[in-house]
């Protein structure tokens, strides 16, 4: 065997080892492993049977395909991004226009990205190699059919995002290879509400899976559209089933015909939502004019930022009680009732930037015990009377950071902090001045006497000051508070 040494190359930067070809009573030959730190590519060890020519061009093509296909699994590789956090291994296949599951992945992710593609079908053991898969986006996909064994070798899997997909139908065998799943999100999808979803209903209707299937919807038939899932009645849907299928025309003859009423667009059609890193709803820029019913209640983060938002009403962030941050910065705001962040326990930021708010509503913030970061730029503060409110609760809670509180009106105060505007309002009035023997809270009432004796320029006389020292004592004293 000859070939190059150990520190020679190729013209491609790969080393190169050449093989003589080998007679017919040879043996094929082998590589010590560890013998180099490169690749080696080797040519074919088999019999001569023809001109050595023909031996080198079959070798060369064969050195061509192995390099090209090597080239293929890193352009694949390169495609994704891979990462660490946490400890746990990510691998990012978000929007790279996919259509299922590529070679040459690593096998040791504990989370694999794949929302925005345009993967259609789940075949059977598509994932199974992924045996320590923790959590599996597949959202906003073009999927409307999931193999029963789609999701086998999963067994470590807690997390599964299938909404916004075309699934119609599905069986609980689906999800019998997931013994640890936690977390299943099926909602804007087309679900036809047949029997023939019958036991995956009962699965999500289990008591102890609470967070499977939450919010997921019937689109057909028409009397059952915009019902949940979880709420329906099987036994009753599978009967409907039965007498439809005994009327003349089948179809949903044996349904009673209900008209579905118009409801405000829900956070779980509208809007997006991330698991990674942490459960965020992206609800931005989706021409919102309300708060979406039905929020999720294990959402971390909510960015309802670039709508049309005006009133904030009571306890409509109830049920997000996980919630940290909360972006309701660029939309129309200008009234927040007094329990409108009501259930928000947590919540460490909020941003109010940008809106139309004049002052805050006595206690309308007496639920954010935690809060951090206050954002309030860009809106017409008035500075009256409502407006002490606000810098009463921030005063009460120094450690809030908080920007953008400016006076816009009156007139007189335009450009003034709000702080400052509180302060003068909360100084003495010009009518404790001219009453000397009045006390404000102030000061003391011999100094008033002596500022307005400097005024005239009269020293107060001992006739003048007699009277006051000699004054009963009053029975009601009157403290102005500030």
């Amino acid at each position: 065997m000859t070939g190059l040494g150990a520190g020679d190359a190729g013209p491609t930067g790969d080393l190169q080892v050449l093989v003589d070809e080998p007679g017919p009573d040879s043996i094929p030959v082998q590589v010590r492993e560890g013998l180099f730190s490169h690749r080696l590519f080797l040519t074919s060890a088999e019999p001569r049977r023809g001109p050595r020519s023909g031996a080198a061009e079959r070798g060369a093509r064969g050195r061509v395909r192995g390099r090209s296909r090597a080239g293929v699994v890193r352009r694949q590789t390169q495609e994704c991004k891979e990462y660490i956090e946490a400890g746990e291994k990510y691998l990012d296949c978000q929007d790279r226009q996919l259509t299922t599951v590529m070679q040459g992945w690593p096998e040791d992710i504990h989370h694999l990205l794949l929302a925005r593609n345009k993967i259609q079908v789940l075949r059977t053991n598509m994932f199974s190699q992924f045996t320590q898969l923790k959590s599996l986006d597949l959202q906003q996909n073009h999927i409307s059919m999931v193999e029963d064994g789609a999701f086998g070798g999963l067994s470590q899997l807690t997390t599964l995002l299938l909404q916004h997909n075309r699934l119609k139908t599905a069986t609980e065998e689906v999800l019998l290879p997931l013994p640890r799943l936690t977390y299943l999100r099926l909602y804007d999808n087309p679900w036809i509400c047949h029997c023939s979803l019958d036991s995956l209903i009962r699965t999500l209707q289990v008591p102890s899976n609470r967070n499977l299937g939450n919010y997921a919807k019937c689109a057909e038939p028409e009397a059952l559209r915009g019902q949940k899932l979880r709420k329906l009645d099987v036994d009753s849907l599978c009967a409907a089933d039965k007498r439809a299928d005994r009327k003349p025309g089948g179809g949903d003859a044996g349904l009673p015909r209900i008209t579905p009423s118009k409801v405000n667009t829900e956070a779980t059609s509208m809007c997006h939502t991330y698991m990674f890193p942490k459960p965020r709803l992206d609800c931005s820029n989706k021409d919102l004019n309300n708060i979406p019913s039905e929020l999720p209640s294990d959402i971390d983060k909510m960015d309802l930022s670039r709508n049309t938002i005006k009133h904030l009403r009571p306890k409509q962030f109830l049920l997000s009680k996980d919630l940290k941050l909360l972006n309701l910065s660029s939309n129309s705001l200008h009234h927040l009732d007094t329990a409108a962040f009501a259930g928000l326990l947590h919540l460490r930021e909020l941003d109010l930037s940008n809106n139309s708010l004049h002052y805050f509503k006595y206690g309308v913030l007496e639920d954010l015990y935690f809060l951090r970061k206050l954002s309030l730029e860009n809106n017409p503060w008035v500075c009256d009377y409502n407006i002490h409110y606000l810098i009463y609760w921030l005063k009460h809670h120094p450690s809030v950071f908080y920007t953008g509180l400016i006076c816009s009106e009156p007139r007189e105060f335009r450009g003034w902090r709000v702080e400052e505007y509180v302060k003068t309002y909360n100084g003495e009035c010009p009518k404790d001045k001219r009453t000397g023997g009045t006390d404000t809270g102030q000061g003391g009432t011999d100094n008033n006497a002596q500022e307005g004796a400097g005024e005239t320029g009269e020293a107060p006389s001992e006739n003048l000051r007699q009277p006051q020292k000699e004054k009963k004592p009053k029975k009601f004293e009157i403290i102005r508070l500030s």
